[in-house]
């Protein structure tokens, strides 16, 4: 089941301009990455999206639920850019935490957390502090907090920034086996080396409107016969990003 963004617009301010305008958007099976160089509104919908924020006009739905619902929220997580540890807790116990505030018991979000952490691969770090993590880590107990209520769309903000090609290639890894039929994942990124080729679809994000969204293979597609390797997705994005409007 999909999060459909419905013909939303959004204004950080009465007075502001908006960086969405009429954005109508719904998230694809599987793992999708999200392209937009900074300010072309990929935090802005994935947080409208995640019910972080409301539309200024139009409507985040999953199915019949309204974003604006517990319920939605609890079924659709999202992991922002920063994350921060909390001072004095473990791992384990950071995620659990994240799991009661999304309206779990102590003892299932106790529970949850170490399925959480065993997902993401840091539960030999379930009884670290977490303010002894590396970044990389920290950044796995953030998908685990995202993780924890079961939920079956995950929205990560950025989630490499930071990182090096390394680290990054173990993370997208990760996020390849945590997106199934069950349980989309859309991660938006400003740094097309960050585009997967195992990623099932590309999203583009131009100046708050989509400018391609589909396959892999065929946003690859867009770049000459002629580009060497391992610039197809550069080239590929350079030619779709000065698209004015969504052709299909």
């Amino acid at each position: 089941m999909s999060v459909q963004l419905d013909a939303v617009s959004y204004a950080y301010g009465r007075n502001k301009p908006r960086v969405l305008d009429q954005l109508s958007y719904a998230t694809p099976a599987g793992f999708t990455v999200l392209l937009g160089p900074n300010g072309a509104g990929k935090s802005t919908l994935l947080k409208l999206a995640a019910g972080v924020n409301e539309p200024t006009t139009g409507a985040v739905r999953l199915g019949r639920l309204s974003s604006t619902s517990r319920e939605y929220r609890s079924r659709v997580a999202w992991m922002p850019q920063s994350i921060t540890a909390m001072t004095g807790l473990t791992a384990r116990e950071q995620v659990a935490y994240t799991g009661w505030l999304k309206g779990m018991n102590r003892a299932d979000a106790w529970t949850a957390a170490e399925t959480a952490l065993d997902r993401v691969q840091m539960k030999d770090r379930a009884d670290t502090k977490t303010k002894q993590l590396s970044g990389g880590q920290l950044r796995r107990v953030g998908v685990a907090s995202a993780l924890v209520h079961d939920a079956r769309v995950l929205l990560l903000d950025e989630p490499t920034a930071g990182m090096d090609p390394t680290q990054r290639r173990v993370f997208r890894d990760l996020i390849l086996r945590l997106a199934t039929d069950e349980v989309q994942v859309l991660m938006s990124t400003h740094d097309v080396a960050d585009l997967a080729e195992e990623a099932d679809t590309v999203t583009v994000l131009t100046e708050g409107a989509i400018t391609f969204t589909g396959a892999t293979r065929d946003f690859l597609a867009h770049a000459p016969a002629d580009t060497p390797e391992g610039r197809r997705a550069e080239v590929a994005y350079t030619a779709v990003s000065t698209y004015s409007s969504l052709s299909g």
